[in-house]
Formats: C-alpha cells, structure tokens, sequence
C-alpha cells in the first residue's frame, strides 16, 4: 500500500495562490486554506484597529471582530505578492466605515512568512 502524500507548496505558489483569492476579497478562505494551526497576527504596536492574536482560531475571531465592525467599504486594493525566500509581502489600501472610528483609510504593507506551504506569521506596517 502507499499513502498519498499532500504536495506541499511552495512560498511562490502559496503568494500566487493567496493573490487569486484577495483579489477576489476571500481574506477568511485565505486563512482557512493556508493559515498553519499555530499562526502569527502582528499589528502594529498601540494600532487603534487590532493587535496581536495567535492561533487559526483566535486569528479568525480578530478577523471577524474587525469585519464586524465595518459599516461601509470605499475602496479596497490588494497588489500582487513580492516573493522571496520563505517570505511574500504585498501592499494593501483600504479606505473603510469602521464603527467606532468613522472613516479611515489604511495603507499598509502585509508581511507572511510561509513554512511547509502553510503562513506562519503575518505582520502588517502601517
């Protein structure tokens, strides 16, 4: 008998990937498809919007919390990835309704290190 092995991807191959689905705003797919069990958020310090969370579920319940408070959407932009070694970064404009802030426009670079064909870590600059 042989067992069937799940091919692991490779960074460019998760960053391409990852780019088909945030063009297409499926940030919860994203994690869902990628995002290791042991995964990394990283805000900025002191950011005013969301901090820091580890762990698949308590990453997507930061997620979810800040979605939740999204009353309207103007404009969001994803670029496409920049690879190199175990690291993709792309840039991100969002221009947001967010209770209780108002409107607010984030330009921020968004770092993912990627190990074993899962992210491992994401930290945003903004």
């Amino acid at each position: 008998m042989t067992t069937l092995q799940k091919k692991v991807l490779s960074t460019q191959e998760v960053a391409d990937r990852f780019n088909e689905l945030a063009q297409q705003e499926k940030w919860f797919e994203i994690q869902e498809e990628f995002f290791a069990e042991n995964v990394k958020s990283i805000d900025p310090p002191g950011s005013p919007y969301m901090g820091y969370a580890e762990g698949k579920a308590a990453v997507r319940k930061k997620g979810e919390d800040f979605v939740s408070r999204i009353q309207a959407v103007h404009r969001t932009y994803t670029s496409a990835p920049i690879v190199t070694g175990n690291h993709f970064a792309v840039v991100r404009e969002k221009d947001l309704t967010v209770q209780p802030f108002g409107r607010i426009q984030i330009n921020e670079i968004m770092l993912y290190e990627v190990k074993d064909g899962q992210i491992v870590s994401e930290q945003f600059f903004y």
